[in-house]
């Protein structure tokens, strides 16, 4: 699965984005029955730990027949379990069921009662069902799913009706009863009566669609092979498809209706994905088909279920954006877990970096594949930068403490797990490698593992003891920070690398022990000599022909960890010049962030203008709005093909044309917001006129946020009101006149969300509730916004909803308190409670401005509104002069 779209590009540069999931607050367990009662259980009591249930029984099959009421959105269904006892005597069998409405029970064997709550239910059997012997249970129910399963109807705000359901980690329980914990492997089938024109999809190979009473046609699917609970899907309603065929294995793409011709886009590299993850892993596709269905305001970016991916369809993107967007790594991500997740399966949460982790590696190398081996390392290097960010890990990838299972989709499952099986490719070899992932697959295949399997395959397989790599990299706390410093001798002729281990060394966090590889670069040639890290200081002698010219530390990225190594500018300089050695271009780059000097800004321009990977050019360009100077903005306006600029003190290269690339192009544009220099104000504008991506000019429409001028402002309304695909100019829009916090855009900024609220998408909808509330914060009268967030805070949209709420809060209406308090009395698991909770916590905690700047900005104010007075009056009289 991939996290919510917000939080995959805070997880990682690569697109996943600080995989935000925080760690599970230590709660206080209470003994009742000793005399420490009311005092807190220890850490390390087992209470905190969680660890996969029991199987009492084997449950062999699941049989679902749902018939969901788009119009009601409820669903009403009939679920069979087929089960064995594998131990003892069954006497009693639990089922996850949370809020179903249980018509009535029924089974194959005697039932002596049975409980209903609301998150189980509960069978007793008289006489206990012998060990070995196949039983049945039936239940009938029916349900209005607060999670689990969503619908999108008109009656909802969606033009175009469907529904999704979501399973992964615990949600299936809302819509059918089963056991719901990915220890327990079955096959299922799904039977869904829905509306004539409507379709149906699910799990497996479809068997039938047949007509039935009342205008409904029943699609039935069989999924043959065993899988988790979690990973049983339902897709239904208006959809189109889009088909390919990889060998026989059909390949199928569905949306709705009005997303189709986007679809191709997104769909058109799933065949040489396949391709490439079937001759790398070894172990040919294990599904009867594979279908990706992008469904509207879905809330994470895809979730790999069995044969069948749902995608979020913000994915989908227009080709008029060129290369500015893409769904391949998302595509490619949920590919993968069609062998890591789905073929195998984490037997418990704890250890959900084996799905996440070989879900996320292989993207990456699939990209190498498609792009060239620097995509992956692109990949590598990016996602190591934002996992060595955080310097206070205080847990290894396989933990058993957290409180719930959301909390470990983080980013210790998705790169930095992604990153140990990379150390263990680079330190067994690709060929030995890809032999122990096939061996891996096909001892586990339709089952459940840890990590433990993993290593005991890698160790038969090798030979080698990884019992100290698993402990240092999974099960350990951090990464190592190495620091690094060079000296030549040039009478003995040695270079002299010495090393220090300088994290945070503590009972849970160690020193590391790994190998290092020392590069030496000069006119006679290339030395590479690999050393043993194990001890905090070591010094290591490399004896060499003459003095190298670039000295490189981990040259192939094969460690993760973080090295300071600062050469001196020449050898940088030479380092960045190098374009066989991609990633030693970033790293020089790394090292030149913040510098400022002529000769540093001359190299950024000249990587920003002519590197071959685009990827450089993106990283010069940021490194030039960093340096902050007229001659890094000279060479920002003049790499878009820019004149001369009118007081900046660089000139712009004659014949310099705009970059082909847009990636860069956007770079570009993003790094000339970071000014606030009227050369780049005349830059952005130029963009604004010239440029035809939509992407690009959202970029600089954001860019233009602090710009507060009265030209800005008629842009920003101007662009709030172009229609564009998924509203990007108008979102852009919204983020520009919130930078801008001049109340004035409240006003067109509330009558483009009146007039398009049944249009815009509800992300851009909820960002322009939000901006509203941000905008009108300060104001004396609120009444209309005021009403306007009060009047969605019962949206049907989730999303619209909970910004509603919040956006209360930041308003500061103090009249907004008793709509808020309606919803203080919900469950402590509702989402709208706790938006509710933190907006009365800031109306009522909220200090007003002093009266000193309380006058100024009204001083301020007044003063911008009588300059867009006196324009409109200008405006006017030229008119008329013109007239005569």
């Amino acid at each position: 699965m991939q996290v919510r779209p917000a939080t995959l590009l805070a997880l990682l540069a690569f697109a996943f984005p600080a995989f935000a999931a925080s760690l599970a607050t230590e709660q206080t367990h209470l003994c009742r029955w000793c005399s420490t009662q009311f005092a807190p259980t220890p850490v390390d009591s087992p209470a905190y730990r969680k660890y996969a249930p029991d199987r009492r029984v084997d449950l062999l099959h699941l049989a679902l027949d749902v018939t969901p009421d788009f119009k009601a959105r409820t669903v009403a269904g009939t679920a069979t379990l087929t089960f064995k006892p594998i131990a003892t005597p069954l006497e009693e069998l639990r089922l996850d069921a949370v809020e179903l409405r249980v018509a009535s029970v029924t089974s194959s064997e005697k039932l002596a009662a049975h409980q209903i709550t609301d998150r189980e239910i509960v069978l007793h059997f008289a006489p206990p069902i012998p060990v070995g012997k196949e039983a049945r249970v039936t239940v009938k129910y029916s349900a209005e799913p607060r999670k689990g399963l969503y619908f999108r109807t008109p009656e909802v705000g969606y033009a175009e009706t469907h529904l999704w359901t979501q399973g992964e980690p615990g949600e299936a329980r809302f819509w059918f009863p089963s056991i719901d914990h990915p220890v327990e492997k079955f096959t299922s089938e799904v039977t869904c009566r829905v509306p004539a024109g409507m379709v149906a999809l699910s799990n497996g190979r479809q068997v039938s669609a047949q007509p039935g009473a009342g205008g409904l046609t029943a699609f039935h699917w069989v999924q043959e092979k065993p899988h988790v609970n979690y990973l049983i899907t339902l897709v239904a309603g208006q959809l189109k498809k889009i088909e390919d065929q990889h060998r026989d294995i059909p390949l199928e793409f569905w949306t709705t209706p009005s997303d189709l011709a986007a679809a191709p886009n997104s769909f058109r590299q799933t065949k040489h994905m396949m391709q490439f993850f079937e001759r790398e892993i070894g172990v040919n596709y294990p599904w009867a088909k594979y279908g990706q269905a992008a469904v509207h305001d879905y809330h994470w970016g895809g979730m790999e279920n069995t044969s069948l991916t749902t995608l979020n369809f913000r994915t989908l993107f227009t080709p008029e954006t060129e290369n500015l967007f893409s769904s391949d790594s998302l595509v490619a991500h949920e590919l993968a877990h069609q062998w890591f997740g789905d073929l195998v399966t984490c037997k418990d949460w704890s250890h959900i970096w084996l799905n996440e982790g070989f879900a996320t590696y292989y993207d990456w190398m699939w990209q190498g594949d498609f792009g060239g081996t620097n995509e992956t390392l692109y990949a590598l290097h990016s996602a190591a930068k934002g996992i060595l960010a955080n310097q206070n890990e205080t847990r290894g990838m396989v933990w058993r403490k957290f409180g719930q299972p959301e909390e470990m989709f983080n980013y210790l499952a998705y790169p930095k797990g992604a990153w140990v099986l990379h150390m263990l490719r680079c330190q067994l070899g690709a060929d030995l490698y890809r032999r122990c992932i096939r061996t891996y697959l096909d001892r586990h295949a339709y089952g459940s593992v840890e990590t433990a399997d993993l290593r005991k395959v890698i160790e038969e397989l090798s030979g080698r003891s990884f019992e100290r790599f698993f402990e240092q990299w999974v099960h350990g706390i951090g990464a190592p920070t190495l620091d690094v410093t060079y000296a030549w001798d040039e009478k003995a002729k040695l270079a002299r690398v010495s090393v220090r281990q300088t994290q945070k060394i503590s009972d849970e966090a160690h020193l590391f022990q790994f190998p290092l590889t020392l590069r030496f670069k000069s006119k006679s040639g290339t030395t590479d000599h690999t050393v043993q890290i194990r001890d905090k200081e070591e010094d290591f002698y490399v004896p060499l022909k003459a003095a190298p010219e670039i000295v490189r530390v981990d040259p192939g990225l094969t460690v993760l960890a973080r090295i300071n190594f600062k050469p001196a500018p020449p050898m940088l300089f030479a380092q960045l010049a190098d374009k066989a050695d991609f990633i030693g271009q970033h790293h020089a780059l790394d090292n030149l962030a913040g510098r400022s000097d002529g000769e540093t800004i001359a190299r950024l321009k000249a990587a920003l203008n002519s590197d071959p990977h685009y990827a450089i050019r993106v990283r010069a360009a940021d490194l030039l709005k960093q340096a902050r100077t007229d001659d890094s903005l000279a060479a920002l306006i003049a790499s878009l093909g820019a004149r001369t600029p009118t007081s900046g003190s660089g000139a712009a290269d004659v014949g310099v044309r705009a970059p082909p690339d847009a990636r860069v192009r956007n770079a570009v544009v993003a790094a000339l917001g970071g000014f606030y220099h009227e050369d780049a104000f005349a830059a952005l504008k130029r963009v604004l006129a010239t440029e035809k991506n939509p992407g690009i000019q959202a970029t600089a429409l954001r860019a233009l946020g602090p710009y507060a001028k009265p030209e800005v402002r008629d842009v920003l309304v101007k662009f709030l009101n172009t229609p564009s695909y998924r509203d990007r100019l108008a979102e852009a829009a919204i983020a520009g006149m919130k930078a801008q916090d001049d109340p004035a855009f409240a006003a067109p900024l509330l009558a483009a969300l009146q007039s398009r609220e049944a249009t815009l998408m509800s992300t851009v909808f909820s960002a322009g509730l939000d901006a509203l509330a941000s905008l009108a914060r300060n104001e004396a009268k609120k009444d209309s916004i005021r009403d306007f967030l009060t009047a969605r805070v019962n949206s049907p949209k989730e999303r619209v909803r909970l910004t509603a709420i919040t956006a209360l809060g930041t308003l500061e209406d103090p009249r907004a308190i008793a709509a808020l308090e309606t919803f203080t009395a919900l469950a402590a698991d509702r989402p709208e409670k706790a938006a509710a909770d933190k907006a009365l916590v800031q109306l009522r905690t909220a200090r007003k401005p002093g009266e000193d700047l309380k006058g100024l900005r009204t001083e301020v104010l007044d003063l911008q509104k009588s300059n867009r007075e006196l324009k409109k009056d200008l405006e006017t009289l030229k008119k008329k002069i013109e007239a005569k």
